[in-house]
Order: C-alpha cells, then sequence, then structure tokens
C-alpha cells in the first residue's frame, strides 16, 4: 500500500492564477490545471471538486490576503471612510503582476455565480449602500468607484496610462476624499 500524495493547495492555486493570467477565464479547466501542477486531474478534484470550487478557492485566498493587508493599514475594524483609503492606497500601490492577478480573478467571477455573489457583498459591504451616507461617506463611495474604474481600465488594456498619469489620478481621487481640488493636471 503506497503512501498517500499530499497536494500543496496553494500551489495548486498559484498554477492556477498563471492559467488564468495567460489564457483567461476559458482556459481554466481542472485538466489544465493539472497538467500546470504536474498532478492528476483527480488530484485537483479531490483538493477542490469542481471548476467552480476551484474559483472560489482562488477568491477565497485573494479575499483572506486583501482583508489581511487592510487590516495592516488601519486595523481590525476600520471606518468606511478608513477602508475605502486602504483600499485607494493598495490598488495605487499595485504592481503589474499583482494588477493583472487581480483583473483576471474578477473576470473569473463573471463564470461563477457563487463567487459573483461574494464579490457583490464584498462591494456592498465596502460601499455600505444600504446606510445613510454623510458628505464624508459620499465622497469615500465615489473615490471607490473611481479607483474601481480606473483600475478597470487599465488592466483589461481599455485605457493606457504611465505612471506618473497613474499617481496623479491617484492624487485627485485621494484629494477627493477630503474636498481638495486636485493637486495636478
Amino acid at each position: 500500500m503506497g503512501r498517500p500524495s499530499i497536494i500543496d493547495r496553494d500551489r495548486v492555486l498559484g498554477c492556477a492564477e498563471q492559467i488564468l493570467r495567460a489564457s483567461g477565464v476559458a482556459g481554466l479547466s481542472i485538466g489544465a490545471v493539472a497538467k500546470a501542477a504536474g498532478i492528476s486531474k483527480g488530484g485537483v478534484q479531490s483538493a477542490f471538486g469542481t471548476r467552480e470550487q476551484l474559483l472560489q478557492a482562488l477568491y477565497d485566498r485573494w479575499a483572506n490576503e486583501y482583508l489581511d493587508a487592510v487590516r495592516q493599514r488601519v486595523g481590525p475594524a476600520p471606518t468606511r471612510e478608513e477602508a475605502v483609503q486602504a483600499h485607494i492606497a493598495l490598488t495605487r500601490e499595485l504592481d503589474n503582476q499583482e494588477a493583472d492577478r487581480a483583473a483576471g480573478l474578477m473576470a473569473a467571477t463573471l463564470d461563477a455565480p457563487q463567487v459573483r455573489r461574494e464579490a457583490q457583498a464584498f462591494y456592498r459591504s465596502l460601499l455600505e449602500m444600504d446606510a445613510p451616507l454623510d458628505a464624508a461617506g459620499r465622497r469615500a463611495r465615489l473615490a471607490l468607484l473611481a479607483t474601481e474604474g480606473v483600475f478597470l481600465l487599465r488592466c483589461f488594456g481599455l485605457l493606457e496610462l504611465g505612471e506618473d498619469q497613474w499617481q496623479g489620478i491617484f492624487d485627485d481621487i485621494e484629494g477627493s476624499l477630503t474636498d481638495q481640488a486636485p493637486s495636478r493636471g
């Protein structure tokens, strides 16, 4: 009787992310992940189940990393404005590889209804859509939407921005939180 093999879930998720970046959601299959990870399809299925459960695991890993990064910036119980400021700063600091990773995961949510519902809940809670908003809350909501808009345009290749332009846009977004006029053109 052989020893049961141990599958490194994190490594397999890394392979799945590479496939998402290289081939998009359409290229992500149990077979493709198995081949990239050097394990059997059954190994992937035993670790993750279905393709949607694999997408869920990818999303969960990203969400946990994101929440850890927010907590490092603003602590475990941030206000709405603090959470939005942390989100804006984290987005501003994304390098190209992390931006590609995030964009790939966002695209993948469109293909997995449960993951999409969780992403919707994440944005709803971050925006506190059902709570009354004062002026600061409205500025935070608008800044978050601007952040996500410029992020998506850049990551999906719809808007080419140099680093100075990227930083200038984020100067404006961050300035809007305090109701300051944009500092650069």
